[in-house]
């Protein structure tokens, strides 16, 4: 039915259309001097014609044109979506003032004929659309400027009555493999980070994407972060921010996250080793979970003893391995045939690698 409307609508504008064509086309000298226009009659039948012909010309196209303006709608809903309130009223303030501006300078372009108006036109769409651009792209410039003209004693007031408040940490901004990984909120609990604790719109997204993959593995991990979000927000008292800021030239949520650490001057928290090396090449500061564990590993020095439970073979024929409860692999040389078994062993040397640390020993002598 609303189509049928829309078609309508259509015709009727091209019908009006049509007729001021029409008129236009008979004041050209070479079409008023044909024999058929010389009578009223025929003037009338020339102006149906062509409004009826631009009225169906309307009609017939009137699906592709109603199809276009519906796209322009919803990708004007879907950017104003995106947009914050503050940027809305920035973006038409700025509009305006194009505008305004736009009205004096290109004033003598409307007196060109016939095509000066519609030159004016687009013109002050342009400076509108450049305008609202400008001031939405500098706004948190403005913005400070603005806040700069408040009196010295009125700022100091505010400062005051803030106090407390107004002494923040750096923000660290979560990834969502360190959400899921869980250990964040064991390391939270213990108080040796402070907040703000940073959860990005997009890594929320990511999650719920993840907790509803078909791939139950996927599905677990996803619905572990959301719970370790929760439990954070829920039993702990350091400080979280859940923020909207996007980028949506940006696809990957890794590089959104490094530019909102930059946005923000704060840290990023991980356990992605990839994501660790592109930070340290953008100078973004990371902290992550895995060199902290390996960090706060035992010391063991070479000479030192103890007693392990040697658990299986190692890749060579005589070696042995046990693990500490930390998960620190030690590799005892000739303790393949002490598999099984509890045994004294002596350390000879460590080895810090990337994945963590691995101890190398042999059996006591007795």
């Amino acid at each position: 039915m609303l189509k049928k409307l829309v078609r309508g609508i259509f015709f009727i504008i091209g019908i009006i259309i049509g007729y001021f064509i029409s008129e236009l086309l008979l004041t050209i000298p070479q079409i008023e001097s044909l024999s058929y226009l010389s009578s009223t009659v025929g003037m009338v039948i020339f102006v149906i014609v062509i409004s009826f012909l631009f009225g169906l010309i309307f009609y017939i196209f009137s699906p592709n044109i109603y199809k276009g303006i519906a796209n322009l709608i919803e990708y004007i809903e879907k950017s104003m979506q995106k947009m914050s309130i503050t940027e809305i009223l920035y973006g038409t303030f700025g509009a305006v003032i194009a505008l305004i501006l736009m009205t004096f300078i290109a004033e003598p372009i409307n007196s060109v004929p016939k095509v000066g108006p519609i030159i004016l036109i687009l013109l002050n769409v342009l400076a509108a659309v450049i305008g609202a651009e400008i001031m939405i792209k500098k706004k948190d410039d403005i913005t400070a400027l603005l806040l700069n003209f408040k009196k010295p004693a009125i700022k100091e007031k505010k400062a005051k009555e803030s106090g407390k408040d107004s002494i923040k940490g750096i923000p660290k901004v979560l990834d969502t493999s360190v959400i899921i990984d869980g250990r964040i909120f064991d390391i939270c609990e213990t108080g040796f980070i402070e907040g703000p604790l940073v959860i990005p719109n997009f890594v929320l997204d990511e999650l719920r994407h993840i907790s509803d993959s078909s791939d139950s593995l996927k599905r677990n991990r996803g619905r572990r972060g959301l719970d370790i979000l929760n439990k954070i927000q829920k039993e702990l008292s350091i400080e979280t921010q859940i923020v909207d800021d996007d980028f949506p030239k940006i696809a990957e949520v890794d590089a959104k996250l490094l530019k909102l650490a930059q946005k923000m001057d704060g840290k990023v928290i991980t356990n992605d080793y990839n994501l660790n090396k592109v930070a340290e090449f953008q100078g973004v500061p990371v902290l992550n979970i895995n060199e902290l564990s390996n960090a706060i590993k035992p010391v063991v020095l070479p000479g030192e003893e103890m007693r392990i439970d040697i658990v299986k073979d190692g890749k060579e024929s005589s070696q042995g391995v046990a693990y500490l409860e930390d998960g620190t692999m030690i590799v005892v040389e000739g303790g393949r045939k002490y598999i099984g078994q509890t045994t004294d062993v002596m350390v000879t040397s460590v080895l810090q690698t990337a994945a963590g640390r691995m101890i190398f020993a042999k059996p006591k002598e007795n």
